[in-house]
């Protein structure tokens, strides 16, 4: 079993402590991965900046493969946070510039790698849509981030994306659990295998057309955490890995039980999360001035 991270990375900048870190959705879901034992590679598109080769070297400080990854002109893109309660607060995004805000294209030689592994998985923030069904006819489960933005909700965008993914994944914290239910019946109903949704403390629902699981978020103490950057990531792969160690393909879905145990493992690895600076550390000084 292996996993591979397609698409995004990016720095966090956390404001209030003065410091950058690695990150971004397909970053930290190959690097949790690999933290719970599996063979994990990350492929995409690095700045050539400063920011860029810290990227690159903290992905493979995590033992994460990036070989097949590509070092283009212009900046890596920056979110910046700051950590209120436990919690991470976003204050803003500036994109990539230059040739690294265009996506990486999947060559048959790149296709080929991709289809190598058990599960690939990408994001919305990654420009990959477009790459997505010859990667599922290729052969590996996809799994997909949706994130919680009202135009990844669309009828036109789930049309496009859900009938390559074998996973998607929504975060519902800002959703009661009806509007929650009926979010993940939709994503099925528009081709996705399985659909997931995060809720914060109120826990996770998983739905695949026929049965519904769910399970109760584990609490931290905020005094005790670091920050919640990267929670909702480590549930996913928690969740992920769990369905794949239980013989998880396309031929073969998961049971009813084998649901319940990936959300509980998702749960667990979102609690685990709470405690790790950041996405996973690795934090550097931020340029002075920034804020």
């Amino acid at each position: 079993m292996n996993v591979l991270g397609f698409g995004d990375n990016t720095v966090d900048r956390f404001v209030d402590r003065g410091t950058d870190y690695p990150g971004g959705n397909c970053v930290n879901v190959a690097v949790y991965a690999r933290r719970l034992g599996l063979d994990a590679a990350y492929l995409g598109v690095f700045g050539d900046d400063g920011p860029g080769a810290r990227l690159r070297a903290a992905v493979s400080a995590q033992g994460v493969t990036a070989d097949r990854s590509v070092v283009r002109p212009g900046t890596t893109s920056v979110s910046t946070l700051r950590v209120k309660d436990g919690d991470r607060v976003f204050l803003g995004y500036e994109p990539g510039g230059g040739a690294v805000a265009e996506p990486l294209p999947l060559t048959p030689e790149l296709l080929a790698y991709a289809a190598s592994f058990s599960l690939v998985h990408s994001s919305v923030y990654s420009g990959t849509e477009a790459e997505l069904p010859a990667l599922a006819a290729a052969g590996p489960l996809v799994s997909f981030d949706f994130s919680d933005e009202e135009e990844f909700r669309a009828p036109v965008y789930l049309d496009r994306v859900c009938p390559h993914v074998d996973l998607a994944l929504l975060s519902c914290s800002h959703l009661d659990e009806t509007a929650t239910r009926a979010l993940l019946a939709e994503a099925v109903r528009r081709g996705a295998g399985l659909a997931l949704a995060t809720r914060g403390l109120h826990g996770a629902v998983a739905y695949d057309g026929r049965n519904t699981a769910v399970a109760p978020a584990r609490t931290a103490d905020p005094g005790a955490m670091s920050d919640t950057m990267g929670c909702g990531d480590a549930f996913l792969t928690g969740f992920a890995v769990s369905l794949l160690r239980d013989g998880w393909s396309r031929s073969v879905p998961p049971s009813p039980q084998a649901l319940r145990d990936a959300l509980r493992r998702g749960a667990e690895a979102a609690y685990d999360q709470c405690f790790v600076e950041a996405a996973f550390g690795c934090g550097w000084p931020a340029p002075a001035g920034r804020d």
